[in-house]
């Protein structure tokens, strides 16, 4: 019997195939994730709220979303929760993006922008960050922008060079897309502070992410939001499936937005061991670009795959990027203490040459 060929776009499609076995036990400073785990709040909460009994119930959002709207500052119909960072990005392409259409991508960026896309059929444009900075193309994506483009996808900041987009540069964007939906990713938002969320009322065409799986520790959970104006949101819950999000991601995220000495405290911490990273990479003369989230891109040069396994080896994980920025790897922040350990690995291997 002969196979079934799946659709074009599929056939097309790169594989991604991240890893997702084998980090336990090690200083995980590969997938941006916070290093010290979620607030104890988190889990004292759920031990509190679950039951037998509530877990049989498909999920209830109203309580949740109010909570999480008044964290937010916006209205519960100005947002949707959803299965990570990843649904958001494909219920926005679903909603309004159709086979052939145009998508403006930046690279190097997240790559599920780029996977949802091309599952959709889209025709991907791509704009390059510039210079050994890898600063924003502004100017090219200005340009780049006409009647033909239908969304625009941005992550503030990026993901993997940490740059970031300033609230003007974003305005431009804004007005020069009026005609397109335009896609703001703000995972890292709490290490940058710069945040887009209070044009939503004033912009019809701005939708911005964000995640529980970063700052307050809940990967595991698969949270995220999607903000936009509230008619907006009325077309994507039309296309979302209306149980994605599970009772314990929205239980989780309750006692998380709670506990703000708990985020604050990460995020100094994080903030102060970046700085103590770039230090150590400046005195060992090792290359990297200015972030602004809870990673920085190290310019490891020839030596990259050699980096990311001899710290493997060391039970230190970080993450090879040199298949879409040559010769860099990416590094998570952590604490200082973190930091620490791996600047000592990473001077034993890099000074054995």
């Amino acid at each position: 019997m002969a196979r079934i060929r799946p659709r074009e776009a599929v056939l097309n499609m790169a594989h991604y195939s991240p890893p997702t076995a084998g980090r336990a036990d090690k200083l995980r400073l590969d997938f941006n994730e916070n290093t010290v785990g979620c607030s104890p709040r988190i889990v004292e909460f759920l031990k509190q709220h679950l039951d037998a009994g509530g877990l049989a119930v498909y999920p209830e959002y109203a309580e949740a979303k109010a909570a999480v709207a008044d964290f937010f500052r916006v209205a519960p119909e100005q947002f949707i929760f959803t299965n990570g960072t990843d649904e958001a990005i494909q219920v926005f392409i679903n909603t309004y993006v159709d086979d052939g259409q145009e998508v403006l991508l930046l690279r190097p960026a997240y790559a599920m922008y780029r996977f949802y896309a091309e599952l959709a059929g889209a025709t991907v444009r791509d704009l390059d960050y510039e210079g050994p900075a890898m600063e924003f193309p502004l100017a090219a994506l200005l340009d780049a922008i006409t009647p033909a483009t239908r969304a625009v996808l941005i992550a503030n900041p990026n993901n993997p060079t940490g740059t970031g987009l300033s609230p003007s540069a974003i305005e431009r964007i804004l007005k020069r897309a009026r005609k397109a939906v335009v896609f703001i990713d703000e995972a890292y938002f709490e290490f940058s502070g710069i945040t887009a969320l209070g044009q939503i009322q004033h912009a019809p065409n701005l939708f911005i992410s964000r995640t529980f799986s970063k700052v307050y520790g809940m990967a595991a959970m698969r949270l995220g939001c999607l903000f936009s104006d509230s008619a907006n949101i009325a077309y994507l819950h039309k296309a979302q499936s209306p149980y994605s999000v599970n009772t314990l991601a929205v239980l989780a995220a309750q006692a998380a937005i709670r506990d703000t000495a708990y985020i604050g405290n990460y995020v100094a911490e994080v903030l102060a061991a970046r700085e103590l990273l770039c230090a150590g990479l400046e005195r060992l003369n090792i290359g990297y670009v200015p972030s602004s989230a809870n990673f920085v891109l190290v310019r490891a040069g020839t030596r990259a795959i050699e980096i990311r396994d001899r710290l493997r080896d060391r039970g230190i994980l970080v993450r090879d990027r040199s298949y879409e920025a040559p010769g860099c790897v990416r590094i998570t922040v952590g604490t200082r203490e973190q930091t620490r350990r791996l600047l000592a690995a990473l001077e034993e291997i890099w000074l054995a040459r």
